[in-house]
């Protein structure tokens, strides 16, 4: 696993230094003869008059309510169907929502989903439904054609329960990354702090719930909401009002009308006193700050401009916000520092957030708090207000080039019962705000003594610092499903790190069946970033090994040791391996390295009991003769080593770079149990190895380490 690991972080290195290179971009101007003044800037001009786009409605006897937005521009159209009904709650089967949307578009009753794919690729059709209905689009003369297809999808679904374990089995599969990714676990936490997991917003998906999804609950969920007067349908494109309407009718006419459940729920508040929550992820070198709450924030409410105005300022405008010029430009603990204050019709919420190096989570959180309360306190400058309403203005303006914009902003006129002409007035009504207004506004939804102070992070490096902003002084510990857990479970005392590894030994077939092995050839399959791969690493005793990484014939990486001389080439040329790079090689390389910490001078200390993906596991400091640290955790139940966390420092990286490599599917063979599945995360990026093979044993020749 030690030698799988390395390479694989090798390979991962390469990634990452080529994402490095791709991201550099070369910036130049010219100079000309027209000279302006540029320590002034423009007087600002009156708002612009714009024009909307007309639309038309109409509703079906049935009680579905049609927008539709002609434009023969292109000879195209689109439909998008949504529903306007409350949250819904899944409960125990969370997930069921977006299992049931997707579900939809995978058969009817008279077509199959193959069927279904291939009469909207002959048509050249886009197509895809969620839990709340579907988009679809295709060229104006195959409009019928669309209509029979997507109507039949919404009409009649088969709700297959073959399709539906499918879907479930890539959510599982999906959710893994949920548990290695930083942001993906703040989200989740983010979204329990705010509203709590009895409200629908609250509700996070797991493998758990995931398994709780069935074919009923879809057809109860599609039986409860999918009705015609509880939605809308939306038409954009080549076609007129009255064609529209001939169609919708022949189409969605029979559509069944009926009751649709009316759900409440208690509405969040914001904490009456800030709290630090975090989120352990071992061996992380960075810290995901997130600063949230809930608030009341609705499309067309009174405030709902200067809101987006003041959050524009204070971290929502890219690079000449105040978070990231602070954060970022100022002092260098981040490449971004943003905000965001989201709008929903039930409730909606506040959210700040960064990535910053562990050594400076602190000061980070201080900046974020201090420029929330500068924005509440004191009144922003002309400048900053000025720019921001033309940014606005240049945005919302190229919008309306769109008909896809005429088009949600006709559905939000109707949905939410906006005035007639409060897009046509938008930008008056923004261009008529002041420096106080903003302030005003600031005052509402600026919370910085009543935030929610979420870290995901290195729990060692990082969680105490948290205390300073918790009006308690606790910190209360979240797993990466947002479930409470305790900040530390207590070692038993007859628990040493020898015995950690004794039992790993015990576990994986024993001394005796490790003795017998004298070689072993592993395959393994994988992808990154869309390149399917396979691995191949051949190991011999006492410490030889071979590792290739192929994509077809073309060799990615290929790294040789003989024992004593080594050599590594591939897409970044050929080298060989020297210094302490080959010394730790030359213990890494060893057969079941662990068998022999004591002999070659491995020093363990344990640290912890620590929760890794659900389990409860021994967390060890594994320190070799060089000195270089490994995090390797041993799930208290089976023994088995189930992640192990490694930090490099990489200069042609960025500097230090973090590994974390998780195995699982543990199977044996010939006596000793391997795992089949390898997962790393390095950043960004996460690769997946499946091994396909393992042999033991085949005599390999010693020519081949050569």
């Amino acid at each position: 696993m030690k030698n799988i690991s390395k390479i694989a972080f090798l390979f991962f290195l390469f990634i990452c230094t080529a994402y490095s290179y791709s991201q550099k971009t070369i910036s130049a101007g010219k100079t000309g003869a027209l000279k302006i003044d540029r320590s002034k800037a423009p007087a600002p001009g009156s708002a612009p008059k714009i024009q909307i786009g007309n639309y038309e409605t109409f509703m079906l006897d049935n009680g579905l309510k049609v927008i539709v937005v002609e434009n023969h521009k292109l000879p195209k159209v689109s439909f998008q169907l949504s529903l306007d009904i409350d949250p819904v709650r899944q409960g125990n089967a969370a997930g069921l929502l977006s299992a049931t949307g997707e579900l939809l578009a995978t058969g009817t009753t008279t077509r199959t989903k193959e069927q279904i794919d291939e009469e909207t690729d002959f048509i050249g059709a886009n197509f895809s439904t969620n839990s709340e209905g579907f988009f679809a689009s295709a060229l104006s003369k195959h409009t019928e054609k669309l209509l029979d297809l997507v109507s039949d999808v919404i009409l009649n679904p088969a709700f297959s329960a073959e399709q539906l374990e499918k879907i479930n089995m890539r959510t599982l599969s999906g959710l893994s990354t949920a548990k290695t990714d930083a942001s993906a676990m703040s989200a989740n936490v983010a979204k329990v702090l705010r509203y709590g997991k009895q409200h629908p917003y609250g509700e996070i998906t797991t493998e758990e719930t995931v398994k709780n999804i069935t074919v009923e609950l879809c057809k109860e969920y599609y039986k409860n909401y999918f009705k015609p007067n509880a939605s809308y349908l939306v038409i954009v494109g080549d076609i007129t009002p009255s064609e529209a309407k001939k169609m919708v009718e022949k189409y969605f006419g029979k559509w069944p009308k009926g009751s649709v459940p009316k759900n409440n729920y208690e509405t969040p508040n914001v904490p009456s006193l800030s709290k630090a929550a975090f989120v352990n992820k071992p061996g992380a070198v960075q810290s995901v700050i997130t600063i949230t709450y809930p608030v009341e924030y609705k499309v067309g409410q009174e405030d709902y401009i200067a809101a987006s105005v003041m959050n524009s300022i204070l971290g929502g405008g890219g690079f000449s916000a105040r978070l990231f010029q602070n954060i970022r430009e100022d002092k260098g603990y981040t490449y971004g520092a943003y905000s965001q204050l989201s709008n929903d019709p039930v409730i909606g919420y506040f959210s700040a957030s960064a990535s910053v190096r562990n050594g400076v989570t602190d000061s980070a959180i201080v900046e974020f708090l201090k420029e929330m309360k500068r924005m509440r306190d004191e009144p922003v400058t002309e400048k900053e207000l000025q720019s921001t309403k033309n940014f606005i203005t240049g945005s919302f303006a190229r919008g309306l080039e769109q008909p896809q914009t005429i088009a949600r902003f006709a559905l939000q006129t109707e949905k939410y019962k906006l005035p007639k002409d409060y897009y046509a007035t938008y930008l008056e009504k923004l261009n008529a705000l002041t420096v106080g207004d903003i302030q005003r506004i600031a005052q509402k939804y600026m919370k910085p003594d009543n935030a929610y102070i979420l870290v995901v992070g290195n729990k060692d490096e990082v969680a105490t610092k948290l205390k300073p902003f918790s009006a308690s002084g606790k910190i209360e510990y979240f797993d990466h499903f947002g479930n409470a857990v305790s900040d530390s479970k207590p070692l038993p005392k007859e628990v040493t790190a020898q015995f950690v590894i004794d039992n790993y030994i015990r576990s994986i077939g024993g001394l005796k069946a490790i003795n017998k092995v004298k070689d072993i050839t592993t395959k393994l399959e994988g992808s990154v970033q869309g390149m399917d791969l396979q691995m191949t690493v051949q190991r011999k005793q006492p410490n030889k090994s071979l590792t290739s990484i192929t994509a077809g014939v073309m060799v990615i990486q290929k790294q040789v040791f003989d024992g004593a001389k080594a050599s590594a080439n591939g897409m970044q040329g050929n080298r060989e391996i020297t210094g302490e790079e080959l010394e730790e090689l030359r213990l890494e390389s060893q057969m079941f390295l662990e068998t022999k910490y004591n002999t070659l001078g491995y020093k363990l200390n344990l640290i912890s009991i620590e929760e890794v993906n659900g389990a409860d596991a021994y967390k060890l400091e594994v320190i070799s003769p060089k000195g270089n640290k490994t995090y390797d955790y041993f799930d208290m139940k089976t023994g088995f080593k189930i992640m192990s966390v490694k930090t490099k420092n990489v200069p042609q990286a960025g500097g230090e770079i973090t590994v974390n490599s998780y195995f699982s599917e543990y199977k044996e063979v010939k006596g000793i149990k391997f795992p089949y599945q390898l997962s790393q995360s390095m950043g960004k990026q996460d690769l997946k190895w499946q091994v396909t093979s393992i042999e033991l044993n085949t005599k390999l020749k010693d020519e081949i380490f050569k």
